[in-house]
């Protein structure tokens, strides 16, 4: 895979910062920058993906009801932490 030169406009804080960051990981600071970059879009990537998710389960009559969503975050951090939520409405039984 091929690079292509990019330039981009940081603010003096953000530059400073990201030259910090690359200071103490002993990096160039563009390669902090292209990392976080893939980071962020692949994290953009995954919650598309989540949402497209839903909606095509809520175009098939597919929901979660507010009890499980809320008994499930209920037992976050606690020893009996719960899975999470499987769709448990129908458009049939709404």
């Amino acid at each position: 895979m091929g690079t292509t030169p990019y330039s981009i406009r940081l603010d003096d804080d953000l530059r400073r910062s990201l030259e910090k960051e690359a200071e103490i990981e002993d990096r160039p600071p563009a390669q902090l920058a292209v990392r976080a970059i893939r980071s962020m879009l692949k994290a953009k990537a995954a919650k598309r993906a989540a949402i497209d998710a839903a909606l095509e389960e809520a175009d098939q009559g597919k929901f979660i009801s507010a009890e499980a969503v809320n008994a499930w975050i209920a037992s976050w951090d606690s020893e009996n932490e719960l899975p999470a939520p499987k769709a448990d409405i129908t458009r049939d039984s709404a």
